[in-house]
């Protein structure tokens, strides 16, 4: 009974490092861009000091507060595009995340799919996948926490995330 409880514990260990790190390889390789902001980086960010009156400040400190982590990498790089896209593919199917939108234009594709929270509009982890068309970039964006899609815009607005534009449209068409 011991082994089987140290077993299922590694197990749910594993499976969480896992989720967490899925995308970590991608830091620090030559031809990826990363930007990597954590729970602590997100509490001192939020402890910032606003005017009353400035609403979409209030409301981006508001968001942040909700948020765990945010990872964002981009290339150009061919082979580090397909390494990307099959491992958001593989994460997607090992994490069971849900599509929220699928967009095609002029050769670029996004994926932006979710875990759900309580309500519709609740969201536990959200996953943006550019496959770059030509000469743009390739985007992969995790966010994790416990916030609202219709938050993201404010987000997306303040921070200037590579793929804003695209978690942008996602949020107002939920």
């Amino acid at each position: 009974m011991k082994n089987f409880i140290i077993t299922l514990v590694f197990a749910f260990v594993t499976q969480a490092f896992y989720a967490q790190s899925a995308f970590d390889k991608f830091d620090g390789q030559d031809d990826v861009t990363s930007v990597i902001v954590n729970k602590k980086m997100f509490d001192l960010m939020s402890k910032v000091k606003v005017d009353a009156s400035d609403k979409e400040t209030q409301q981006y400190i508001s968001l942040i507060k909700k948020l765990d982590y945010l990872k964002v990498f981009t290339t150009k790089n061919p082979k580090i595009e397909a390494d990307m896209k099959a491992s958001a593919d593989k994460y997607i199917k090992s994490a069971g995340l849900e599509e929220l939108m699928r967009i095609n234009d002029s050769g670029k594709n996004v994926k932006i799919m979710v875990k759900s929270g309580a309500s519709d509009t609740q969201i536990k982890e959200l996953l943006m996948f550019v496959d770059g068309a030509k000469n743009d970039e390739t985007v992969l964006l995790s966010l994790t926490g416990n916030f609202d899609l219709n938050e993201i815009s404010v987000l997306t607005d303040k921070m200037q995330l590579p793929g804003g534009t695209d978690l942008k449209k996602a949020s107002k068409k939920r």
